[in-house]
């Protein structure tokens, strides 16, 4: 494994960083930021900024738009991006869009892709991925989907409620996780203006930065044509996994990045702060702090690497991704619970951004798979195959 980076993604790491330095961080206060994320008009704004530097959806097929990154490749870009909690909603690499164009561009039909995949990977349009429901209905375990997909004639009739759904309120179309008459579970594309299709509400959440919000959304007799099956009846969790394990590492790449604007906020504080008589980083209970989050951002990098690498060659890369979800995920949290405590009484108040990343990040340990739920899955194939790295 050679993670040394290449002279071209070098160039785009540093453009990437200029950007999100130059362009993104001083609109950081704009006002048309909603307890739901960014208002459409404002998310427009941010995507337009990024399309004149060619920075929009850069991880999707030249063909669409995008750069074709490789895993490394989209490591190293979505960590800068992750420095601002706008970048990636400017640079429409956010999920749940994120991962949706990734599995449109692996799974769907060439038509599919020109209806739905290129104005998403355009920025012209959000998505949203409905898998998950209340309960007893399918949450960490998916073998629980209860929404239902009936066959009728050319059609499906697609019944049934999913909640934590991210940018529905707003998304264009939505890729809906049904089990069909067979028993099997299905994905299927319906544009959200199609009856049948109801946004109950926008559920209150401690993370404001996705656009759209987490909504609850009902269908209700919604009739889709078999056309509009994404890939083949029966293999929606086949299809999940193309999906979920890269979303998980992505999800890691930008909190990253998120976690080091905290770590830097802290550590000017503690740089110019004076207190007893020295510098707040001369005294060993901050300093240590600060040293400890070094550490953690160090190697939640190499771990993500280390996975992005191994899906660039190929692999699954499930086992892989879940480790970096949890160690990365529960990283990312305590580098910013430290940069709060360093800020002191700044620290939980909106005199700096970090109590807004403390917000942010929290739900990082759960969506995508809780940690438990992980380290479970992780503990299973140690009962098959025993402790062989």
């Amino acid at each position: 494994m050679d993670f040394s980076l290449t002279p071209d993604l070098l160039e785009l790491q540093q453009r990437t960083r200029a950007f999100i330095r130059d362009k993104i961080i001083p609109l950081e206060s704009d006002p048309r930021q909603t307890p739901h994320g960014p208002t459409e008009e404002f998310r427009r704004e941010l995507v337009a900024l990024a399309a004149a530097e060619g920075l929009v959806a850069p991880h999707v097929g030249v063909e669409y738009g995008g750069l074709g990154l490789s895993h490394v490749g989209k490591a190293v870009v979505f960590e800068e991006s992750g420095y601002s909690l706008l970048g990636p909603v400017a640079m429409h690499i956010f999920a749940p869009d994120e991962g949706n164009m990734h599995l449109l561009e692996a799974v769907a039909s060439t038509e599919q892709k020109e209806r739905w995949l290129r104005p998403l990977a355009s920025g012209a349009t959000r998505s949203c991925f409905c898998m998950t429901e209340p309960a007893p209905g399918a949450g960490s375990d998916p073998a629980a989907l209860r929404t239902t997909a009936r066959k009728d004639g050319n059609h499906y009739v697609i019944n049934g409620d999913k909640w934590f759904i991210t940018g529905a309120e707003g998304a264009a179309f939505a890729i809906i996780m049904a089990k069909d008459d067979d028993g099997n579970a299905t994905m299927f594309l319906a544009d959200m203006d199609t009856p049948g299709i109801e946004i109950v509400r926008t559920m209150d959440s401690l993370d404001h930065a996705f656009a759209g919000g987490h909504g609850v959304v009902r269908f209700n007799n919604l009739r889709v044509p078999a056309s509009d099956i994404l890939g083949e009846p029966g293999k929606g969790f086949r299809y999940a996994q193309v999906r979920l394990a890269p979303a998980r590492l992505t999800h890691c790449m930008r909190w990253l990045g998120t976690a080091r604007r905290a770590h830097q906020i802290a550590t000017d504080y503690a740089l110019r702060r004076e207190v007893f008589g020295s510098k707040l980083i001369g005294h060993e209970g901050v300093g240590f702090m600060l040293a400890d989050n070094e550490m953690d951002i160090r190697m939640s990098r190499l771990s993500i690497l280390h996975t992005a690498w191994t899906l660039d060659q190929g692999a699954r890369g499930t086992v892989e991704s879940s480790m970096a979800k949890v160690f990365v995920s529960e990283a990312v949290w305590r580098v910013v619970d430290r940069s709060v405590q360093v800020l002191g009484g700044q620290g939980v108040t909106g005199e700096t951004l970090v109590a807004r990343i403390f917000n942010e990040v929290r739900g990082f340990r759960i969506y995508d798979g809780p940690s438990e739920v992980h380290r479970w899955s992780i503990a299973q194939r140690i009962g098959r195959n025993g402790a062989n790295w």
